[in-house]
């Protein structure tokens, strides 16, 4: 009796996933379709302003201007972490790319959208853009300091990358000092300066840079491997 659904519970539960699937189709296509739809807005308080009153053309003509200023100052970027959350990394790019005018968005939404542009670059390999978009991030206001801290840390990353690593140490501190969202990236920041000192022959400075990433008890195995693997080289340096 505990596992018994009633006819009509199993058919409210067939028709959720397809009732949530439409209502993702027609988000999807009133933020693709702005501004064709504010045109066809336009016409419709036109046409209700001529044939019926213009008391109720306002309407028509306040939704269009919504629209076109959704497109503008939003642009696509509510659509896209859905794209991320499913793995379709193509189709959020495909997206981020019919951006057209992102000095026009609106600023918190503008950091965000130059912050995930630079993870694209990143993974393409692209540093000079990726370090480009995380300036203009940083310059366009990051709601929130661990963001900030990220963009720092991704900067010290790509400074390093680089060779440069008076600014990638430069970066790297500012990160630690601002503050990074979990131990993982805290770890990360403290093994890239240790790495630094270590190519500087500053040992007793990469000794301390590393004991401090140990102590962050990182989880993410990637960090964790590179900590054991730092773990042997720093066991031979003397002193």
């Amino acid at each position: 009796m505990g596992f018994f659904i009633s006819a009509s519970r199993m058919n409210s539960l067939s028709l959720q996933p397809n009732f949530n699937y439409m209502k993702s189709n027609i988000r999807r296509f009133l933020v693709n379709y702005r501004l064709p739809l504010a045109g066809l807005m336009i016409a419709l308080g036109f046409w209700v302003g001529f044939s019926v009153t213009w008391w109720i053309a306002w309407l028509p003509f306040l939704i269009a201007i919504i629209m076109v200023a959704a497109y503008f100052m939003v642009g696509p970027m509510t659509l896209i972490q859905g794209y991320i959350e499913a793995g379709d990394m193509e189709g959020a790019q495909k997206l981020m790319n019919s951006v057209k005018y992102p000095n026009m968005l609106y600023k918190p939404i503008r950091s965000s959208y130059y912050m995930l542009r630079a993870n694209f670059s990143t993974m393409d390999d692209n540093l000079d853009k990726a370090e480009d978009d995380l300036r203009k991030g940083l310059a366009a206001g990051l709601p929130e300091k661990e963001f900030e801290g990220t963009a720092y840390l991704q900067l010290g990353s790509i400074a390093y990358k680089k060779g440069n690593t008076k600014e990638a140490m430069e970066h790297l501190r500012r990160a630690i000092k601002i503050g990074l969202p979990d131990k993982d990236n805290e770890a990360t920041a403290y093994l890239q300066l240790s790495s630094i000192c270590i190519q500087r022959r500053d040992f007793k400075s990469a000794k301390i840079y590393f004991n401090k990433a140990k102590a962050c008890k990182a989880t993410n195995k990637q960090v964790v491997d590179q900590i054991a693997e730092m773990s042997k080289y720093i066991a031979r340096i003397p002193g």
